[in-house]
């Protein structure tokens, strides 16, 4: 029997640390399920302690999601610890995951601690850990930076503290692989306890070793990796989740391991994180990326034709994307859409296929083939979580050379009543948000906006990406349209209604255990003017307007 090395996710928290991703809560819980679903051995939720926010995503998910390890990380102080059990207590596989850093770097530099005083708090922190559940983990932060021999001993007080999980953490990226898999082998050779424990890895990706170093640690003999989707988190990453799992399933002559993962449900789930935390794929990125399984080279092309395996190492199929192209255009059936969702991973409710199928009427009408790429982006901006506050009912733009932008929007706001109104700008975008921010009165900040073509062509459906920042806290919202300018106002109501959908849940925390709910949030009394955008941008195009 394959030895099994377990999928340790933590998208959900190292992932959500990439600069410029913000989840809400409701977000946070649908990748949560589809993590499920994917089939990871263990998520890492969260940080409880770092913010009430936090705490409620990791405890909504923890009460939700079942058949997985719910992870809680924490520092080594008291009060992590017990933040974090408060969060997860209620899962059905609780995981305390608790961190020390272990190098003289941040020894010396940050924390103030001698080897002596880290040892006495790593056991004291572990044991307090053990005092809430079975299943504790413990990392040693920056340990490639660390003295072997201190690393050592520090994972054996922590398993003699109870760490079920010892995790060896290469934190800023450092390793080279035969170097890492030296430590993680000196780890087996001189912890004497090591088999009271599961080995771990997490490898961060600053010198792009992330995958190549958790590899060679599984070579080594570690039995958990730490990975994300897509590979985002801290800086340049993490070790990326579908990377190393297809390495473990095509070359399993090398690695003699399995996993538990549907890697059918790769490609759903790397594009449901893209979307909901802005951070697009870049087409060459391996396994998940467009290009991952496109041939332009005619030796190339001519040769897949013939066999598959001529140039392709893995099959589309197994990452969840289907071989066989079913055409899609105005004269196809709802039928026919759920089928070919289905055949790209997405499974729709009723209500969701429904407002799917309307838009995709609108564009095949438009356009002569609805393309795979299309519907993902029909997909992502019609069956998205969050609660529609303000809702779109026209937009109307005027514009040209010689012309001053006039934008007309009319929005059902939130009491079911209806507004319109006209607005000026130096562009139609501008003008629009402008126009919407009379109506809405949310004094929000627009920190960056990104446009792009979903496929190719002069019929292209474009992808409006926003982010806007709002009392301290970052949102970010999604749009998709033929029309730009539609694409433009979508994207921002979605990050306005994130905005809205904050506010209760931040005025009314008595149903989540913890500490007293917090005070409102202040308002400025000024409406923050949203930055001058000019003329709408080329579909294809990509720039960002910083504050």
């Amino acid at each position: 029997m394959e030895d099994h090395v377990y999928i340790f996710d933590t998208t959900l928290r190292d992932g959500e640390q990439s600069p410029g991703a913000s989840l809400t809560s409701d977000e946070k819980l649908e990748i949560a399920r589809q993590l499920v679903w994917l089939g990871v051995d263990i998520m890492e939720a969260g940080f409880p302690a770092s913010s009430p926010d936090d705490f409620e995503a990791v405890w909504r998910i923890a009460r939700t999601v079942k058949g997985v390890v719910v992870c809680g990380l924490a520092r080594a102080v008291p009060e992590d610890i017990d933040r974090a059990w408060e969060a997860i207590r209620e899962a059905e596989n609780p995981r305390i995951h608790t961190f020390m850093s272990t190098s003289d770097i941040h020894l010396v530099h940050q924390f103030r601690k001698s080897r002596d005083e880290a040892l006495e708090t790593i056991d004291a922190m572990v044991r307090r850990a053990k005092g809430y559940c079975m299943d504790v983990e413990f990392s040693p932060m920056d340990a490639t930076r660390t003295d072997p021999r201190f690393v050592f001993k520090a994972l054996e007080v922590a398993i003699r503290a109870g760490a079920t999980t010892v995790n060896v953490a290469d934190t800023v990226g450092y390793a080279m692989p035969g170097e890492f898999a030296g430590l993680i082998r000196g780890v087996f050779d001189h912890v004497p306890n090591i088999s009271d424990a599961v080995v771990s890895v997490h490898c961060h990706n600053d010198l792009g070793l992330a995958t190549a170093n958790s590899l060679a640690a599984i070579k080594a003999g570690a039995r958990q990796v730490e990975c994300t989707i897509n590979g985002i988190g801290e800086r340049a990453g993490n070790a990326s989740l579908e990377e190393v799992v297809m390495a473990l399933h095509t070359r399993k002559d090398q690695y003699g391991v399995s996993t538990g993962i549907n890697t059918a449900q790769i490609y759903k789930t790397s594009r449901m994180v893209s979307s909901f935390t802005g951070i697009p794929v870049q087409p060459n990125k391996a396994v998940v990326g467009s290009n991952a399984f496109a041939h332009e080279s005619g030796i190339h092309q001519d040769g897949v034709l013939k066999e598959a395996s001529t140039y392709e190492i893995m099959d589309a199929r197994s990452i969840g994307l289907a071989k066989s192209v079913l055409v899609m255009g105005k004269h196809s059936g709802r039928h026919a859409l759920r089928v070919r969702l289905e055949e790209l991973g997405y499974k729709l409710g009723p209500e969701d296929l429904n407002r799917a199928f309307v838009r995709f009427k609108e564009i095949a009408d438009k356009k002569k083939e609805v393309l795979d790429r299309d519907l993902e982006a029909i997909v992502a901006d019609e069956t998205r979580p969050a609660q529609e506050f303000f809702h779109l009912k026209l937009v109307q733009v005027s514009c040209g050379n010689g012309l001053v932008p006039t934008a007309t929007v009319e929005l059902v706001k939130p009491d079911g009543t209806e507004a319109r109104t006209v607005a000026l700008g130096t562009g139609p975008v501008d003008a629009a948000y402008k126009a919407i921010d009379m109506i809405a009165n949310i004094p929000s900040k627009l920190m960056e906006y990104t446009v792009q073509a979903v496929t190719g062509g002069i019929d292209a459906l474009g992808e409006v990406t926003i982010r806007i920042q709002e009392d301290g806290k970052t949102y970010v919202g999604h749009g998709a349209d033929m029309d730009i300018i539609v694409a433009s106002v979508k994207a921002y109501l979605t990050a306005l209604n994130k905005v809205m959908a904050n506010r209760p849940a931040l005025a009314d925390a008595s149903s989540i255990p913890g500490p007293a709910k917090p005070a409102e949030h202040q308002r400025t009394s000024k409406s923050s003017r949203v930055p001058n955008l000019g003329p709408t941008p080329p579909v294809g195009s990509a720039f960002s307007q910083q504050s």
